[in-house]
């Protein structure tokens, strides 16, 4: 078996230790099915729907591809009904975040499917493992969208690795390409757990400015802040620096209704729906109005992308620079 090949990509039924995470709005069925088929894991975010259109968005995958794919819900919010359109149609992986993953696990089993759950520190990985979670994905610091913990992926992982004992770990945070995952897998995970590299890709449901800004940042220009607290109030989240942080770091970060331009609609989605500022919304495809001050969220490694291709491109790319990296290691 190569370095590549791990444990992890046998259980979870992919060719690829590659895990498209669940980049909110932007993980359109599309995606998922693309990156499922390209060989690495797929991922819906359904927190935040209904069972409809959780089941509509589950079928559309399926549509698209027979491979094993997965949904992502965060504990932090009433999934019940969500969980049991899940399970009912027989999703193979489901993905928790941000609370216990205990009282949910032995009804994941029960339907025959995977259970991984994401955390921040070792306390919550260990936790996790007590629970009978199937893998760990060790979430560092450097992450995009909504961040668990303050400690580095350099320093997560290896520790995390330590407590799971025979339980595979993802690394999370600030993998954007090939040496990226390379790293992550010689630390003591199995697979990569990315969002930022799959922003730009052509079936990410992303509006053309948010990639433009994505290619073009630097490792420097994402903030760890509070600032798009609309919608999960008290979560930290990492996002590219743009003029609803500037502005609102120059008020001294207020609270509520003392933020500048608090209330006010900046954007409109194609589905008619208006964005606040501050809200936790992206600029998705079709969406119009002052996108720019918008979530733009994304990890540090967004300074690492620069293309905007297909998902099996950029699968492939980070298959061949992973295993470059690992074959000049071992000269």
């Amino acid at each position: 078996m190569s370095e590549l090949d791990t444990p992890v990509c046998a259980l979870l039924g992919i060719r690829e230790p590659v895990v498209q995470a669940p980049i909110g709005s932007a993980a359109s069925p599309e995606l998922a099915a693309a990156v499922t088929a390209a060989g690495g894991l797929g991922m819906l975010a359904l927190t935040w729907v209904n069972g409809n259109e959780a089941r509509r968005r589950i079928r559309r995958v399926r549509q698209l591809t027979d491979g094993t794919f997965g949904v992502n819900l965060v504990l932090d919010f009433p999934v019940e009904e969500v969980l049991d359109v899940c399970l009912g149609e027989g999703v193979p992986v489901i993905s928790t975040f941000w609370g216990d993953p205990a009282p949910l696990t032995e009804r994941v089993h029960a339907a025959g499917a995977l259970h991984l759950h994401t955390v921040g520190d070792v306390a919550e990985a260990r936790h996790a493992v007590d629970a009978g979670a199937d893998a760990i994905v060790a979430q560092g610091w450097e992450a995009g969208g909504h961040v668990r913990g303050e400690v580095s992926t350099m320093a997560l992982v290896p520790a995390v690795a330590d407590v799971a004992g025979a339980v595979p770990v993802l690394a999370a945070g600030g993998i954007g390409d090939g040496r990226g995952l390379a790293a992550a897998l010689m630390l003591g995970a199995q697979a990569g757990w990315l969002g930022t590299r799959f922003l730009t890709a052509h079936e990410a449901d992303t509006h053309a400015l948010y990639r433009e800004r994505i290619r073009a940042a630097a490792v420097t220009d994402t903030v760890h802040t509070h600032c798009f607290d609309g919608g999960w109030p008290a979560a930290a989240h990492r996002a590219l620096r743009n003029s609803t942080v500037t502005e609102w770091r120059r008020a001294g970060c207020p609270a509520g209704e003392q933020r500048p331009g608090a209330g006010t609609v900046v954007a409109v989605d194609r589905a008619g729906r208006e964005h606040l500022r501050y809200a936790d919304m992206i600029p998705t495809a079709g969406a119009h109005g002052e996108l720019e001050a918008l979530a733009m969220y994304a990890g540090q490694s967004a300074g690492l992308v620069h293309t905007a291709e297909p998902a099996a491109r950029i699968i492939a790319a980070l298959m061949r620079q992973a295993s470059e990296t690992l074959a000049g290691r071992t000269r």
